[in-house]
Formats: structure tokens, C-alpha cells, sequence
């Protein structure tokens, strides 16, 4: 769409109105040039494009209009054609930087602070940390459920000296060994059924940066010893192929399981325990540094307020004490969860302990009446429980519970469980 203006006080009326994507701009106008109106356009916004048109071109004025911000400076008569050309040009570069930008503004959305508080806890842990980041060696990440595991694992990848490199993230839990492997080592095509297409793995995809394996108390013991084999002599072999490839990477791992007790129990290899537990790292769960709470849930409201563009909010005295109360099962997710919910249904600046929603069924201690269960019916009964909390949204579920979406879909299939009830 064409918005045409035939001088400067049109010109700049029509640019105010409709913050065009482009504009073109003859040098001459009947009340002023180009060169007095651009600067008057970038005050308005300095990311739109500008080409200037000129029947009168030398290199003087082409430098004096660069000076001012115009993108091209073209002589008259000019090929249509060529013009085309030249503003799609224009217009796929400014939509690139405003990806770039959308970007960076998202990573550093995603890359919270892991050490937000004043307890000796997490301070010892940002201690820790400090001297973790700037080794090469593997990295075992302990703690519970949403405790903030992989924040902690972004946070030492963008502090080491492989930031500028790959970060590669999976989850290990509910994966099936085949389906595991190919996801780490890759498979040519036709290596098994249905490998239509060779598949680059993601130890591959991670080559000189940073792989991250989440819940890798899960793996599945049959695929432990080919890991070992990378992590000690940095190679791999994909699936049907007869080569080895190598590769440089780092290891996080992270669990909330122990895995000595995997290992005691043989589910775990005890040389891959002790070969990615070089460096342990515990978080703290939230219950246990309780003077974190507040300065956490501050953060995170200043945070979900930003990316809603609404008012900043805050907590009213009976909120905080509402949330020094809980014992915080689910840890930081799930005070993600509690104040989004508060943050999402309330339009106040300030929230109240009644725009509070707790899961009290979640609360450790809560499970007495159901110790005749078995531990699938227990397993069921937990599901169920989160995700008639979560009003049966099975994303925000699969969160709460510290597991991918198709292993919350594979439990609800398997215990035949009617998610449109909730």
C-alpha cells in the first residue's frame, strides 16, 4: 500500500500516521528537501528506511544523505524494476534486525539469574558456580523438580568459554533407547525402519559448544556406555554407519534423582556416574531457603508483567506471607505457575492472598490417605491431580511435573485418563 504526500508537512503527517515500512523521497520538495526532512523522520522512528531520489546527483549530496540516515540515494530516471528490487532489499534487512532484536530480547527473557537471593545456600551456589563456568570438564546438576536445573545449565554454558557456540538441550526422561539414540548419535538413511532420510544428531549439532541432558538418571542403561565413549575419547558412531566421527563437546547433566542409589540398584552405570560427577552442583530446593521466596516471586512478577506490557505488580503483606507459608513442592516453576496464574486473572497492580491459587494436593505430606495404593495408582492419582489444576492444559501439566509433553500424553493414553473433564 502507497500513502503519497506531495511536501514536507504532508510528508510528515502520513509518516506519524501509518509508521510506514519504507520511504522514498524525492531531494527536491516545494517547501523544503530531503535532507531537512529525514532527521525529522528519525525522531519520529529511526528504524524505518529511507531512500532518497534525485534528478541532480553528486557524490556531495549522496554523502550528506547517508550523513542523515538514508539507506540508498539514487539519480532519476530510475528503472522501476530496479527500484523494486532495491526497496525488497531494504525491507527484508530491517526484518531481519527486528528478528535479531525479537531474539536477543527473548534469550535474555530466558536466561534468568539462577542465584536470585541473599541465602547463604544460594550464594555458596553462585560461589560454586563462578568457578564451574570457566572449566571444560562434565557438570552434574542436582535438585528437585523445578528447582531451576537447566536455568543453571544455560547460565554456566553463557559464562564459559564455549558462549558463543551451540547449546544444545534434551530431556532423557520417557525416551525410549532407539529413539534417544538417534536423538544424541544420529542415523544414516536406511539404518532401520522408517529412517527415510540420514539424520544429524544432536552430539553433532553441539560440536564445540555445549550439550545439556536433562533427567539423565532416566537414560536408558543400554545407551550409557556409547555416551561414556564420547565423554572419554570424544567420538561417536551414528546408527549404520561404519566410521566413527568426532566431535568436542561439553557435558551438563542434571537429575533430581540419586544416583548413587541408581547405581547401587544397576540402572545407572557407576563409571558414567563418576565420569560426569566430576563436578557436582546441588540447587537448593525453595523450602529450604525460605528468605528467597519474596525476592524470587519480585522478580518474577517484574518479569511477567514486562511480557504482558501491563503495569508493574506487586504483592500486598497478606500475599507474601501466603507465600512464605507454602512449602513449594514444584520449587521456582511452580511459583512461575502460581503468580502467572494471579498475574493472568487479576487486573489489579497489587495481589492479595485470595488472588493466590494454591495446589494444596501437591503439598509434601499430603499423600497419607492414599499409602494402600500401588505405586502406578499413586502415579495416576498424582497426574490427575495436576492436571485438573491446570484445568486440563496438557503443556502447562507435563511443566508442573518435571517431564516432556509426549511422556504426559504416553501416561495419560496409558492410564486412560479423560483430560476434557478438567
Amino acid at each position: 500500500e502507497v500513502a503519497e504526500a506531495s511536501n514536507s508537512a504532508q510528508a510528515l503527517d502520513r509518516f506519524s500516521d501509518s509508521r510506514p515500512d519504507a520511504v522514498i523521497v524525492d531531494y527536491r520538495l516545494s517547501d523544503g528537501n530531503a535532507l531537512e526532512l529525514m532527521p525529522r523522520f528519525k525522531q519520529i522512528d529511526a528504524s524505518v528506511p529511507l531512500l532518497v531520489l534525485t534528478g541532480y546527483g553528486s557524490i556531495d549530496l549522496a554523502v550528506q544523505a547517508i550523513k542523515e540516515g538514508a539507506e540508498q540515494f539514487l539519480t532519476k530516471p530510475i528503472e522501476l524494476p530496479a527500484l523494486l528490487v532495491i526497496l525488497k532489499r531494504l525491507l527484508d534487512n530491517e526484518r531481519n534486525r527486528q528478528k535479531q532484536l525479537a531474539d536477543q530480547t527473548r534469550e535474555a527473557r530466558d536466561l534468568l539469574d539462577p542465584f536470585l537471593g541473599d541465602s547463604t545456600a544460594i550464594r555458596h551456589l553462585a560461589e560454586q558456580a563462578q568457578k564451574v563456568a570457566a572449566t571444560d570438564s562434565p557438570v552434574l546438576i542436582q535438585g528437585e523438580t523445578g528447582s531451576g536445573k537447566g536455568v543453571l545449565a544455560k547460565w554456566l554454558h553463557a559464562h564459559g568459554a564455549r558462549a558463543d557456540e551451540a547449546f544444545v538441550d534434551l530431556n532423557c526422561a520417557g525416551l525410549a533407547p532407539d529413539f534417544l539414540e538417534t536423538e544424541l548419535f544420529g542415523h544414516r538413511k536406511g539404518a532401520f525402519t522408517g529412517a527415510v532420510a540420514p539424520k544429524t544428531g544432536l552430539l553433532e549439532v553441539a560440536h564445540r559448544g555445549t550439550v545439556f541432558l536433562d533427567e539423565i538418571g532416566d537414560m536408558d542403561i543400554q545407551v550409557q556406555p556409547k555416551l561414556l565413549k564420547v565423554l572419554e575419547e570424544r567420538r561417536f558412531r551414528p546408527l549404520g554407519e561404519v566410521d566413527d566421527r568426532q566431535v568436542d563437546i561439553r557435558l551438563i547433566a542434571a537429575t533430581h534423582q540419586d544416583l548413587t542409589l541408581l547405581v547401587q540398584g544397576r540402572k545407572f552405570r557407576s563409571d558414567l556416574y563418576f565420569r560426569i560427577s566430576t563436578l557436582p552442583l546441588t540447587i537448593p530446593a525453595l523450602r529450604e531457603r525460605p528468605e528467597d521466596i519474596l525476592i524470587i516471586a519480585r522478580a518474577l512478577l517484574e518479569r511477567l508483567s514486562a511480557e504482558r506490557r501491563r503495569e508493574p505488580v506487586s504483592l500486598m503483606p497478606d500475599a507474601e506471607c501466603a507465600l512464605q507459608e507454602y512449602t513449594w513442592p514444584g520449587n521456582i516453576r511452580e511459583l512461575r505457575n502460581v503468580l502467572e496464574r494471579a498475574v493472568l486473572l487479576t487486573d489489579r497492580s497489587r495481589l492479595t492472598r485470595c488472588d493466590l491459587c494454591f495446589d494444596l494436593a501437591m503439598t509434601v505430606g499430603t499423600f497419607n490417605d492414599d499409602s494402600d495404593l500401588t505405586l502406578l495408582e499413586l502415579e495416576r492419582l498424582h497426574i490427575e491431580r495436576v492436571l485438573r489444576a491446570e484445568h486440563g492444559h496438557v503443556a502447562r501439566a507435563a511443566a508442573r511435573l518435571g517431564i516432556p509433553r509426549s511422556s504426559l500424553y504416553q501416561k495419560i493414553k496409558r492410564y486412560d485418563i479423560d483430560v476434557s473433564r478438567y
